[in-house]
C-alpha cells in the first residue's frame, strides 16, 4: 500500500445535508439550524475544497440520517486504504455501509471496524506515517485497538489517546511540517512534546479543527486571533463559514473525506 505524506490530497468526498439536518445530534446552547444557511455554507465549503486544489465527489442527501453531512465520521481513507467506521451513536450506524459501497470502488482494501468496537473518523488524526486515535464518547478502546491493527499490518504506526471532547480533531489538527494546531488540555499532551504547537485561546476553541489542503490551511471564519498566529508561521489560509454546522457540533474536518 502506498503511503501518503498527509498534505498533498488530490481528492474529496462530501455529502449534501438533507432537510434533516435539523434533527441532527446537536448543542441546544448554539440554537436551531437554519437549513437554508446550511446549504449555503456547504456549498461555499465546496468550493473552498476546489480553491485548495480538490476534486470535489458530491453524494446525495440522506434524509434518514440528519447527521450524514459528516462523512469523515464514516471512514479513515489513506493511500490504497480505506478503513469502515462503525460510529459510536446508534443513530449513525447506518451511515457506514453506504460510504462501506462508494469506497469499495475507489480504494483497493476495505477494512471495517466489527462491534463490540465503535470508531468514529473524527477521533483519527494522521500525523504522516502514524495515527492518534482517540478514546472518548464515540470511540472506545475496542473500535481503536481494532483500528490500530489494521494500519499497523499496512506498515503504518499508531497510539490512542484518552480524551473527554466530542472527537480528538475537535482539540487537535495537523498543519504539517511538524507544527500542531492545539488548544485545552491537548496542548500539553505528553503524545505531542515533540511537536511546534500553535496555541487555540479557549474563546477561540472551534478554531483548533483546521484542514491542511496542499498549499492552503482551510480554517473556520470567524477566529482572527487563530488566524494571525497560523499566518505568522508561514501558513496560506482560507476561510469559510460553517457556523450551522458548529450547532451540530461539527467541524472543518467532519464534512469531508480527503485523499489522493
Amino acid at each position: 500500500m502506498k503511503m501518503r505524506d498527509g498534505i498533498m490530497l488530490k481528492k474529496a468526498i462530501v455529502r449534501t445535508p438533507g432537510s434533516s439536518l435539523i434533527n441532527g445530534i446537536s448543542d441546544p446552547n448554539f440554537g436551531s439550524v437554519d437549513y437554508p444557511n446550511a446549504l449555503t455554507q456547504h456549498k461555499a465549503y465546496i468550493n473552498a475544497l476546489e480553491t485548495c486544489g480538490l476534486s470535489v465527489t458530491i453524494m446525495d442527501a440522506l434524509e434518514a440520517y440528519p447527521d450524514s453531512v459528516f462523512v469523515e465520521d464514516t471512514a479513515v481513507v489513506t493511500g490504497d486504504l480505506a478503513v469502515i467506521s462503525n460510529p459510536g451513536v446508534a443513530s449513525r450506524k447506518g451511515e457506514s455501509p453506504l460510504m462501506a459501497g462508494h469506497l469499495s470502488i475507489v480504494f483497493k482494501y476495505v477494512e471495517h471496524i466489527k462491534d463490540p468496537g465503535t470508531l468514529d473518523g473524527g477521533d483519527v488524526m494522521q500525523v504522516e506515517n502514524h495515527f492518534y486515535i482517540g478514546v472518548s464518547k464515540r470511540t472506545n478502546h475496542e473500535g481503536a485497538d481494532q483500528f490500530m491493527a489494521i494500519v499497523t499490518s499496512c506498515g503504518y504506526t499508531a497510539s490512542k489517546i484518552e480524551h473527554s471532547i466530542h472527537h480528538l480533531k475537535t482539540g487537535v489538527t495537523y498543519l504539517g511540517e511538524n507544527t500542531l494546531l492545539s488548544t485545552g488540555d491537548l496542548i500539553n499532551h505528553p503524545e505531542f512534546d515533540a511537536f511546534k504547537k500553535i496555541e487555540v485561546d479557549v474563546d477561540e476553541a472551534p478554531a483548533a479543527n483546521i484542514i491542511r489542503l496542499n498549499d492552503y490551511v482551510l480554517m473556520a471564519s470567524g477566529f482572527p486571533k487563530t488566524r494571525n498566529a497560523i499566518e505568522k508561521n508561514g501558513f496560506n489560509v482560507i476561510e469559510t463559514d460553517i457556523s450551522e454546522y458548529r450547532k451540530l457540533l461539527g467541524g472543518l474536518t467532519c464534512m469531508s473525506l480527503r485523499f489522493s
